[in-house]
């Protein structure tokens, strides 16, 4: 019998470079869309997963890749995801972001018969500012032309579930950190300057976020894969607790024993920016099973052991 088929976007990105293997291991027939042909290897795993170019606003392109691949699921992450970056560039996020995501969900209706899944990466950013903690059914409120274009992407699969019968799931995880090769967001950041440097430099301490280790968040789109009781639903996956960005440095700084100095709003503010936003996961919990294993101190231990190697071995190549 052969195996499933899966089409992953955005497999070189954060989420998707952390989940390919873990599809491999699990024996799917792994097939990867990326944009550009960069020669860039999927974490050495090429013998087992095949690479297809194109570029998801070009419907002739993404449409004629579906016929071909005839992929039985698709997990759709890629997106231009920087909320500073798409305020500058509104236009280029509302173009990848949503037509990418109108064309990928169209090719896959109309080009694949026995068409089972479509899981897309939506965010909590969706939610903008409002009560805690947020659940499914919390009004979103998105605050953000990135946040405007995934609650966007909701609503067209939405309809493609009501109207054609669809096979959506729509995953919104809350802010996830234990990247390998970015330090642009704020665990990571901090971490890296804690361990390099006397003095750290960091934005606003007061905005609270519901931190998810990134273990925790691949393991959402594994429960939801092939699974009947979440398809056509909508999943928040965060831990359903808020800590401070100054809570935050505090324990990566105990944990780290760094005794420098942190020196706070170096970093422009956000046009808007969400003040407090924390998850609540009942939902997934109740229907799928699905909890956070990793505390937030076990998750920030494993981060800083990961970049300390890491800085260690950059120093002495």
């Amino acid at each position: 019998m052969p195996s499933t088929k899966v089409l992953l976007t955005g497999s070189t990105g954060f989420i998707g470079s952390h989940i390919v293997p873990l599809l491999v291991d699990r024996d799917y027939d792994v097939f990867v869309l990326e944009r550009y042909v960069t020669g860039r290897f999927v974490l050495g795993q090429m013998r087992s997963v095949k690479t297809v170019f194109g570029d998801l606003r070009e419907y002739s392109t993404i449409k004629k890749i579906i016929s071909e691949v005839q992929p039985d699921i698709v997990i759709h992450l890629a997106a231009i995801s920087p909320v500073a970056y798409s305020y500058e560039h509104p236009q280029e996020v509302i173009e990848a972001n949503f037509m990418g995501t109108v064309n990928l969900a169209e090719a896959c209706i109309r080009e694949v018969p026995h068409f089972r899944h479509f899981l897309f990466a939506s965010t909590s950013e969706t939610y903008g500012n409002g009560p805690n903690p947020r659940r499914e059914d919390t009004p979103q409120n998105p605050n953000s032309p990135y946040a405007v274009t995934k609650h966007a992407c909701e609503k067209y699969l939405m309809y493609m579930r009501d109207g054609h019968n669809f096979p959506i799931t729509i995953l919104r995880p809350f802010n996830t950190y234990g990247r390998k090769d970015n330090t642009h967001f704020v665990v990571e950041r901090t971490i890296v300057q804690m361990l390099q440097s006397e003095t750290v430099r960091l934005g606003d301490p007061n905005p609270v976020r519901d931190l998810l280790y990134i273990d925790d968040h691949t393991n959402a789109y594994l429960t939801c894969l092939e699974n009947e009781k979440a398809i056509g639903e909508v999943f928040n996956f965060s831990t359903g607790i808020g800590v401070s960005i100054k809570q935050l440095v505090e324990i990566i700084s105990k944990l780290t024993g760094f005794e420098g100095e942190v020196i706070w709003n170096t970093i422009p503010p956000r046009p808007l920016d969400i003040m407090e936003l924390i998850g609540d996961y009942t939902k997934a919990k109740k229907t799928l099973g699905w909890e956070p294993k990793f505390k937030l101190e076990d998750g920030l231990k494993r981060s800083i052991e990961y970049w300390r190697n890491k800085l260690l071995k950059d120093k002495t190549m």
